[in-house]
């Protein structure tokens, strides 16, 4: 078992290197994925932006765990065996979702058919800085978009992130959180110590967390008219920004903190470190010794003033393997498992919002439900169907 914490720190890329040597999938995968969110920021108006957008203000610490299996079971069962660190009892029971009974469908009322036209255009913005830069906004007509169309300028990068075991893509999957067993975290909790997985669908999963891979530190932004700042986070391997806003019906306004142009569709989510590295060199990034930013005062202004900033630092992943790689590629390498631990630190506020000519109009506008075309609802489908998010 040893063998497995050696390959805490070997990327995952090397695990799919085969050399021409015989590598058999894992039997079973696991993943971890933590969290540490700051909650919403914004002057003067304590915890009530946060109830707004469906989230606390305070923020939290939080955890997604995931179980995925070539194996099955009749009565699928596993738990998580935490260490007491984390102050949360002994175990998390993996959870398998039931299957949603026939004729009741999860689409949405967006769906073919019955979709509105979109209507309206985004102006796409990006870089740090008080000034635009030459070149911007590009231009995005959600009506060309629905047809297929992309402005001819416009490009994004491909960014590498392997998908984590889910219900459907794997033969027996258990989660957690789930109905069973709703926990919080608790805010003084840590992951430190030896973790273990038992199931009937799965080998046992054996792994030790220390230091390095534990809760990351809250992102505090802090905010003065089109800037905003961070503390720097110990483990952090990057930071990237984006900021949503609009004015009126037809007009939504994105920006990014990339110093080339760059949607940042997949980046608002974990990206593993190895990504993060090239992005930085990329100049998509920005660095770990970066620890503030400017968004242009034009963007600003047509963002409405107050626009919703949201900010991510990307943090360590820890990888584990059983057994480990045999040297000689003529044995085959037969995995029983593997294990993922990734972190990111997350943050949000109303760049602006301290400016007191921009709240007015703001708490005036309707709400979303009176109004069936929702300028930044369908920015957000355009750029899903754009990049397939």
């Amino acid at each position: 078992m040893r063998g497995a914490l050696l390959v805490a720190l070997v990327p995952a890329a090397a695990l799919a290197q085969t050399d021409k040597q015989v590598v058999k999938p894992p039997i079973a995968q696991y993943w971890m994925s933590v969290e540490t969110a700051a909650g919403m920021s914004m002057p003067g108006m304590g915890g009530l932006v946060g109830g707004f957008f469906g989230k606390p203000a305070s923020g939290g610490r939080s955890i997604i765990l995931q179980l995925g299996s070539q194996q099955s079971a009749s009565a699928p069962k596993a738990d998580h065996l935490i260490p007491a660190a984390l102050k949360m009892g002994d175990a998390l029971p993996l959870v398998t979702p039931q299957r949603a009974k026939p004729g009741r469908s999860a689409r949405g009322e967006g769906t073919q058919g019955g979709m509105e036209r979109p209507k309206g255009r985004m102006l796409i913005y990006w870089g740090c800085g008080d000034n635009v830069r030459p070149g911007q906004p590009v231009i995005l007509d959600f009506a060309k978009v629905a047809e297929g169309g992309t402005p001819p300028n416009m490009t994004a990068r491909h960014v590498s992130a392997p998908n984590p075991p889910a219900f459907g893509r794997n033969r027996t999957y258990g989660e957690w959180p789930n109905p069973e067993e709703p926990k919080s975290v608790p805010d003084d909790a840590s992951l430190r110590g030896e973790h273990t997985v038992k199931g009937n669908y799965s080998p046992e999963i054996r792994f030790t967390l220390g230091e390095t891979h534990d809760f990351m530190e809250k992102a505090a932004l802090s905010s003065a008219g089109n800037r905003f700042s961070w503390k720097a986070l110990p483990s952090a391997t990057g930071y990237f920004a984006t900021l949503f806003g609009g004015t009126g019906e037809s007009e939504v306004v994105f920006w990014s903190s990339s110093e080339v142009q760059e949607m940042g569709s997949m980046l608002m989510d974990y990206v593993p470190p190895a990504e993060v590295a090239r992005l930085v060199r990329e100049k998509v990034v920005m660095p770990p010794s970066t620890l503030e930013c400017a968004v242009p005062g034009e963007v600003v202004s047509r963002a409405g003033g107050t626009p919703l900033l949201s900010f991510i630092a990307y943090g360590p992943e820890a990888n584990f393997v059983q057994p480990l790689r045999p040297s000689d590629p003529k044995i085959a390498w037969e995995m029983q498992w593997t294990a993922k631990a990734r972190f990111k630190s997350t943050a949000q506020l109303m760049l602006g919002a301290s400016t007191p000519q921009a709240q007015p109009e703001r708490q005036t506008e309707k709400p979303a439900a009176q109004n069936p075309v929702d300028p930044v609802d369908q920015g957000i489908k355009a750029l899903r169907g754009i990049f397939g998010r």
